[in-house]
């Protein structure tokens, strides 16, 4: 590894600083919206306090991952495996969720714990593609880049946990929007599968149709485990 500082403010550096905060603005949205799934069911107390656990945790995976495990992220079938994992996390945020009732309380109450395991456990699969992203850019520079990944994570904490405060926000003011939050998540899975090295060759020709797929099953199975739900009730 090289000197954490050799390099830096050079404007090779600068020009991938660059990048890489604009890939920050482009992949962070989704994970600023899974955050936002996972805490809109917690008591208005524990709301801001898991956002900030499970975003400052969810970086501090990343840079784990982006020091440490770049090559495995990129292994075979890890991908497929992610989108295959993040899909059910996407019907699984999308069905617990509360139509009416106590905002506070709900009638599924979810726990500081749950929402944080969720945040790291799908924030680290959605994650795949930002920090092979970020480690690709990094490598255009010949000098800094250790300084260049660790800058750039640093600058996606904002990001990620402002916005999740907005969607969250938006998501308990109207509380449809929670469907196509977990549309995104579906959406995404998609793409992880479809980028994978082992089987993405095979998917890449139905990406669009395996993208909608996805989406409409997220949409579909959430909306009837939610209809039966409130049938129960009734």
């Amino acid at each position: 590894m090289d000197n954490l500082f050799t390099g830096m403010f050079t404007p090779e550096w600068l020009a991938a600083l660059s990048g890489i905060l604009l890939l920050d603005l482009l992949l962070s949205g989704d994970n600023a919206i899974l955050i936002a799934l996972a805490c809109k069911n917690l008591p208005k107390h524990n709301r801001r306090k898991a956002i900030l656990i499970g975003g400052f945790g969810a970086v501090f995976i990343r840079i784990v991952c982006t020091l440490f495990a770049t090559g495995l992220l990129a292994a075979p079938y890890i991908e497929c495996i992610g989108g295959a994992a993040l899909l059910y996390i996407a019907v699984k945020l999308v069905t617990d969720h509360n139509d009416g009732g106590d905002e506070d309380t709900g009638s599924q109450p979810a726990t500081l714990g749950a929402a944080v395991r969720t945040i790291l456990i799908a924030d680290f699969i959605m994650s795949i593609d930002n920090i092979l992203s970020l480690a690709g850019v990094a490598n255009t520079v010949p000098q800094g880049k250790w300084s260049l990944i660790i800058c750039g994570l640093m600058i996606s904490i904002p990001i990620v946990l402002f916005g999740a405060q907005i969607f969250l926000m938006i998501m308990l003011k109207i509380p449809a929007l929670i469907y196509a939050g977990a549309a995104i998540l579906g959406w995404t899975a998609a793409e992880l599968m479809t980028g994978d090295q082992a089987v993405g060759i095979y998917l890449a020709e139905y990406a669009i149709y395996l993208k909608i797929l996805f989406v409409a099953a997220v949409l579909g199975i959430g909306y009837t485990i939610n209809h039966s739900k409130r049938s129960d009730l009734r």
